[in-house]
């Protein structure tokens, strides 16, 4: 099984995380930011990932902090459930549509953290959500998961749609990457024979 358990406490944050990557899309979710939840909650759904999560968080402050330190969390456990990157697919992509919202997204379990995003969301918040720490969340996950990701927008009005579906769509990415292929179980995805 591929889990991973996190504990990142610093003096905006403490959060504790569990991960399982062979799920089945359950999740427990209490991240003090209502809008990640949902966003968080869907994302398990889709990506078929057990998670549960607790922060407790500065959210008084702003939500900034919360929502970056637990994509650093969700990309570490992600980096740990992996382990050496055995047999995954490694390559996975989607494209969802949310409505009048289309969203691409595509992944690559490269071992190298990169992040390419072109979501331009049309307002600033959703509800009390500042809809900005959208990229600061996919940035701390990408990069902290060792994962190269891109997401794009190529259509959509509503704000909620097209985070939604940024949400959705990466998770089914990362569902496809992650699965063992049957066929080379054994073997890294890479002609380098690491994936880092």
């Amino acid at each position: 099984m591929r889990n991973a358990r996190i504990t990142r406490k610093t003096a905006e944050t403490d959060i504790v995380l569990s991960l399982t990557l062979d799920g089945a899309g359950k999740s427990e979710i209490s991240s003090g930011v209502g809008f990640l939840d949902h966003m968080l909650t869907l994302f398990s759904k889709h990506g078929r990932f057990d998670l549960t999560l607790t922060c407790a968080g500065d959210t008084a402050v702003d939500d900034h902090h919360s929502v970056e330190d637990i994509g650093i969390a969700l990309g570490t456990a992600f980096r740990e459930a992996l382990g050496a990157r055995r047999g995954v697919v490694r390559y996975g992509s989607a494209l969802l549509p949310m409505d009048e919202a289309l969203i691409q997204s595509a992944v690559d379990l490269s071992g190298r953290g990169f992040l390419a995003f072109d979501l331009p969301i049309p307002t600033e918040k959703v509800g009390t959500f500042d809809t900005e720490l959208v990229e600061e969340f996919f940035r701390a996950f990408a990069v902290n998961a060792g994962i190269t990701l891109h997401i794009r927008k190529l259509a959509g009005s509503n704000s909620h749609h097209i985070i939604e579906g940024a949400f959705k769509s990466v998770a089914r990415s990362l569902r496809a990457a992650v699965a063992i292929d049957p066929e080379t179980a054994s073997e890294i995805p890479s002609t380098k024979g690491v994936l880092s």
